[in-house]
């Protein structure tokens, strides 16, 4: 028997098995639909955290606590200001390029608003450093940081809360329990599904920051390298500046790429996990692709004898049970694929959740879903084959 009628008796009997090739492929469908969308997803997330993190730009370094190592425990701060000071006077050019930042969140209450922010007290010239703009208004100077003056910038979603269709700047708000004047609204930037929404922060001069969360700590420091080509230069001298005072294991300085390879890391592992979450579900589905042609192969037990009856060779019907088993499983990822692309095309659209639908993905779910109808359709195939056709055409 050709391959092609070996096709059309497969198609025949599924055919013939409408509401039970249905319900098999289903399992199938759902297994491939999950490895698309949830890779997508994984991949959307990498995709706009990476975005997120160039969009600083590429000759900013990182001064964080800890070693920087993926998966160590975290480190507490040994930063002051005094470091932010040196590092300052040490790295060569005229313009102030290194900054401070300290982070908490607090609520934040204007005229019977009131909602809870995230506070970022940063140096003088900490906008320019992280490349951030007003949109009205002035960011807090040299002056402000130096006596501590109770000042603040607010992000364009809490200026539009707290006064909406009003002007803020000159207006008072209270920040945790202490009053400061607005003197800025930030650009609007927008959020993103898997950070912080810049819009919804405001800023203070950095020891106005300490004051408020009673601390002395710095968070973390940017360097703004001239270029990148001088970063490893600037490396070397944050590293030398800081080795003064600190052991090498309480700092780390990293790059973009350094950041990004680490962000990358952490949501490849995610979007594996994901895909292996999905994957069960075409286990499950091969499972009961073979559960299903074994029933087949017993029902269909004396049409097997007369065939082989009639001359028909044991490779002919084990491909042919092979083949039913690879089309249902081929026809459930191929509707569970288009399932999957639609699906993360309008999580895209409507959700705050990226979606990306990567080709790989693809190809992945089509190969495993034909490969599932392989692998599970090889023994009730293979029990087909092998049936005596005298004992077949005895079976009632």
């Amino acid at each position: 028997m050709s391959l092609r009628e070996s096709f059309r008796v497969a198609m025949s009997a599924l055919v013939a098995n409408r509401l039970r090739s249905a319900l098999t492929t289903l399992g199938v469908l759902i297994g491939v639909m999950s490895v698309v969308l949830l890779v997508a997803i994984g991949q959307g997330a990498r995709e706009e955290i990476t975005g997120a993190i160039e969009g600083l730009g590429s000759n900013l370094l990182f001064v964080l606590p800890g070693d920087g190592d993926f998966g160590a425990a975290p480190t507490r701060s040994q930063f002051t200001l005094d470091d932010v000071d040196e590092l300052d006077r040490e790295l060569p050019g005229a313009d102030r390029r290194v900054a401070g930042s300290v982070v908490g969140g607090e609520p934040v209450q204007a005229e019977g608003e009131r909602l809870t922010t995230t506070v970022q007290g940063g140096t003088a010239g900490y906008l320019d450093v992280v490349v951030r703009s007003t949109a009205r208004g002035q960011p807090f100077t040299e002056s402000d940081v130096a006596t501590g003056r109770r000042v603040v910038l607010l992000g364009a979603a809490v200026a539009d809360q707290l006064f909406p269709g009003q002007d803020p700047i000159g207006r008072t708000i209270t920040v945790g329990s202490i009053r400061f004047r607005v003197v800025g609204v930030m650009e609007r930037v927008g959020g993103t599904a898997f950070g912080p929404d810049r819009d919804r922060e405001v800023y203070l001069p950095i020891t106005s920051a300490q004051r408020l969360f009673a601390t002395t700590r710095i968070d973390a420091i940017f360097v703004r390298a001239s270029s990148t080509a001088t970063i490893d230069d600037d490396r070397e001298i944050i590293e030398r500046v800081l080795e003064r005072r600190l052991e090498p294991e309480a700092f780390s300085v990293l790059s973009q790429d350094d950041i990004i390879g680490v962000v990358g890391d952490i949501l490849q592992i995610l979007t594996l996990v994901l895909a292996a979450i999905a994957g069960i579900s075409l286990l499950v589905g091969g499972v009961g692709v073979s559960n299903i042609m074994l029933v087949s192969v017993s029902e269909r037990t004396r049409e097997i004898g007369l065939r082989k009856a009639l001359g028909a060779r044991t490779r002919d019907i084990t491909r042919q049970f092979l083949l039913e088993a690879m089309v249902l499983t081929g026809i459930g990822g191929a509707i569970g694929l288009l399932l999957g692309i639609g699906l993360a095309e309008l999580v895209a659209l409507f959700a705050p959740i990226p979606a990306e639908v990567t080709l790989w993905s693809v190809l992945l779910a089509l190969g495993v879903s034909v490969a599932v109808g392989l692998l599970f359709g090889v023994l009730p195939a293979r029990r087909a084959g092998r049936l005596d056709p005298v004992e077949a055409l005895r079976h009632d």
